[in-house]
């Protein structure tokens, strides 16, 4: 096997020279994506369409990161906001519906932890897959082999090293589930203040007319 064939199935490879010619194709589109007019937001959502590897009404906040793009797939309505890094060299798989703080980084990309083997060259990636209705707080830093269920929270600050289930919201370092998100959620927008009556009377319509992306657990279960 070539090392694009040896990546591609998360086995130990090396950067070679193909490989880096995948990585300035992701370049020259990122160079786009960075520099150009931040109020061009049809623009900047046609370069991130162009970059991801599959999407449906994604929007970038610039800066963004990644090493190939192609490798990313996001679901419907994807958000990331400034600075968001993706070490795509393994798949990301992301749902519909979710957004990203700033500053979220995911890294598929790892080294073998012992010097005589990490300085061979060699390197791996192992694929991250995050759900529908996913939030992830700014500063999180979601590890390799990480998969976060549908409808979670990560708070802000988290290091993810391990699989988080749905419907829960978890932070920390390392990350931790804190508890579970039921139906009374659905009444506050901060800790515990309500939403207030206007605002709630719209998601309520928006609720009844079907265009709500989210089911709760009482639906699922």
């Amino acid at each position: 096997m070539n090392n694009i064939e040896r990546r591609d199935r998360q086995l130990l490879y090396i950067s070679d020279e193909a490989v880096f010619e995948e990585q300035k194709k992701c370049r020259a589109i990122l160079q786009k994506l960075n520099f150009m007019d931040r109020a061009d937001f049809e623009g900047i959502a046609a370069v991130a369409k162009e970059l991801l590897g599959s999407s449906e009404g994604a929007f970038i906040n610039p800066p963004f990161y990644c090493d190939y793009g192609s490798h990313i797939h996001v679901g419907k309505n994807f958000f990331a906001n400034y600075n968001c890094t993706i070490i795509d060299v393994a798949p990301v798989t992301i749902g519909d519906n979710c957004q990203m703080a700033p500053n979220v980084a995911i890294y598929t990309a790892g080294h073998p932890v012992h010097p005589a083997a990490r300085n061979t060259a060699y390197e791996y990636g192992i694929e991250v897959t995050i759900g529908n209705n996913v939030w992830i707080g700014g500063n999180t830093v979601i590890l390799p082999g990480v998969h976060i269920g549908d409808n979670t929270v990560i708070g802000a600050g988290s290091v993810v090293t391990k699989d988080v289930p749905a419907w829960r919201v978890a932070a920390g370092n390392p990350c931790r589930v804190i508890r579970e998100i039921t139906e009374e959620d659905r009444n506050y927008y901060f800790r515990h203040i309500p939403i207030d009556s206007e605002a709630l009377r719209h998601m309520r319509q928006m609720w009844e007319s079907g265009s709500d992306p989210i089911r709760f657990p009482s639906a699922e279960r």
